[in-house]
């Protein structure tokens, strides 16, 4: 009778919009709409509500309050534009009212927040055409309440056109310093800026004695062109002409150990490709594209080593001659599959389409920047249900490092428009992994206790079922367990947030998170275990 009524892909009528916005406002009790913001304009609260609007509302608002993101622009009705005119002649009392309360029949949840919690968001809501007015805001014929305006089609570069930066080359990282000057010295000290060191000019970057003698070791520290690796392993890169190649021997920074440093035939698809002696498998095609910022595969040279500002930012020759938001790439403003290739260009298992290239075999994205698309210049690593392998586990989670990529564009975090960075801040933080808050609070911010998103629950530790404060009582316990081999028997944390099961271990194989922890106990104790939990479902636990 009335085709198409229920869909959600069509704009509602002016008319409909009109009503609705009207019976918005009279909803609100005149002393609620009458309160002024307590905070004032305090930067920061400022500062502290756009955390909050980052970890809670950017998913459906966007990061600069356009809506336009793959939630957001399937919602009915759409997410209001909070840069227009009418969101921002709405009162402060009207917002915090909104926020607390939700929106029936919309995608508006209601936030059960501390009211300072509320009313630093709604601080940092006025502010928001400073902050982020990469494009103007706009009001509906009638001034009422305008719908974001429906995604374009994903341009090379998603929220900036690709031509935007046609033209511009790049300067390196120190061009940023000078407007950017609290980011850079943060960027400085991550290893993001210390993956590759000279030893000449950093000395200290090799980790071990080279003095003395380890029957691995058969070269000098005169033989060490570049350092690579600080944390869990460290290379060494001889240079050969124009060539950097890796030296036979690398140092376990974990367990203080010489290691035989060779990739061995299976242990990565380009390994039967090349001949088995180190020194005949340049660090160029298999490692140097993704170390460096613009490695030029004819000269073999780079405009700088390590993961710089304009790995992530593109070209910046432009925007330092003449800065403003439109000739620099945010990836922040990027739609998240765009936003997500930022880091997944690196952190991912995969091959180039066109390999071989000019008869070389490379292991990055060769000819991709920022402001391209990166399928069209990495292919992931295939996987097929129930195998086994080097890469990936039967169920398809990575079973080696550098394979965050491949976990999380499994994800339903990853399919929901959460980014990298939503957790992460690749500028550097003095918080494990470079979180950008330590422990739990990344997760609670989205999955706090009784939350629409849940767990539903009244405290973290019913859902947990651990003691608070106990390593067990960590979100990235159970859903991220160190299940991915970086060197010997150290392993790194799964970025597929699924919680594998005992069961699962038994049929498939794949190491479960009660058993990562608890090594002294069975699977069999383990789902025993888990059969105690009142809360959770017998199908999902394999029985």
């Amino acid at each position: 009778m009335l085709p198409g009524l229920s869909s959600a892909r069509r704009e509602p009528p002016a008319v409909e919009v009109a009503i609705a916005t009207w019976l918005l406002r009279a909803s609100v009790p005149q002393q609620d709409k009458a309160q002024a913001n307590p905070l004032g304009a305090d930067p920061a609260d400022i500062t502290a509500g756009q955390e909050i609007f980052k970890q809670k509302c950017e998913i459906c608002h966007g990061y600069d309050g356009s809506g336009r993101t793959e939630i957001g622009s399937g919602e009915y009705p759409r997410p209001p534009a909070l840069r227009a005119l009418n969101i921002t002649s709405l009162t402060d009392g009207e917002l915090f009212y909104y926020i607390r309360n939700g929106i029936r029949n919309t995608g508006m949840p209601a936030w059960n927040m501390p009211d300072r919690q509320l009313w630093q968001v709604v601080a940092y809501l006025r502010h928001l055409p400073q902050v982020a007015a990469l494009m103007p805001p706009t009001t509906g014929p009638t001034g009422l309440l305008t719908q974001a305006e429906p995604p374009a089609a994903r341009m090379t570069g998603g929220a900036m056109p690709g031509n935007a930066v046609i033209g511009a080359h790049y300067v390196g990282s120190a061009a940023c310093k000078t407007c950017h000057l609290a980011i850079y010295d943060r960027w400085r000290q991550t290893r993001m800026a210390n993956v590759v060191r000279d030893p000449r000019a950093h000395p200290e970057a090799i980790i071990p004695d080279l003095s003395k003698p380890n029957p691995l070791v058969q070269f000098t520290k005169d033989d060490i062109a570049l350092v690579y690796g600080s944390k869990w392993k460290q290379r060494y890169f001889k240079k050969v002409g124009d060539d950097y190649f890796v030296l036979p021997a690398m140092w376990d920074i974990y367990h203080r150990v010489w290691r035989k440093s060779v990739v061995e035939i299976g242990e990565d698809w380009w390994a039967s490709l090349y001949p088995p002696d180190n020194m005949q498998r340049p660090t160029g095609p298999l490692c140097d594209g993704c170390h460096s910022v613009n490695y030029d595969i004819t000269t073999k040279t780079v405009t700088e080593w390590n993961v710089g500002c304009e790995r992530c930012h593109g070209a910046g020759s432009a925007h330092v001659a003449a800065p403003t938001r439109a000739n620099i790439i945010n990836p922040a403003g990027l739609d998240y599959v765009n936003a997500n290739d930022t880091c997944i260009q690196c952190h991912s298992q995969g091959r180039p389409p066109g390999n071989p290239i000019n008869g070389t075999y490379y292991d990055w994205p060769v000819g991709f920047h920022m402001g391209l698309n990166l399928a069209d210049f990495w292919k992931l690593e295939a996987h097929r249900l129930g195998d086994t392998n080097f890469y990936h586990f039967a169920d398809g989670t990575a079973h080696k490092n550098r394979m965050q990529g491949n976990d999380f564009v499994q994800s339903l975090m990853y399919a929901r428009g959460v980014t990298c960075f939503s957790c992460h801040d690749p500028h550097g933080s003095k918080n494990d992994a470079m979180l950008r808050k330590p422990a739990n609070s990344p997760c609670q911010d989205c999955h706090g206790p009784n939350t629409q998103n849940g767990p539903h629950t009244t405290t973290i530790e019913a859902h947990t079922h651990h003691k608070p404060g106990s390593p067990g009582s960590a979100c990235i316990a159970c859903h991220m367990p160190k299940i991915e081999k970086t060197i010997a028997d150290i392993n790194v944390s799964s970025h597929t947030f699924r919680f594998i099961t005992p069961a699962e271990t038994d049929a498939l194989g794949i190491p479960n998170a009660c058993n990562v922890c608890h090594t002294d106990k069975t699977t069999t104790w383990a789902a025993a275990a888990l059969q105690t939990w009142g809360d959770r479902s017998p199908w999902r636990m394999g029985n």
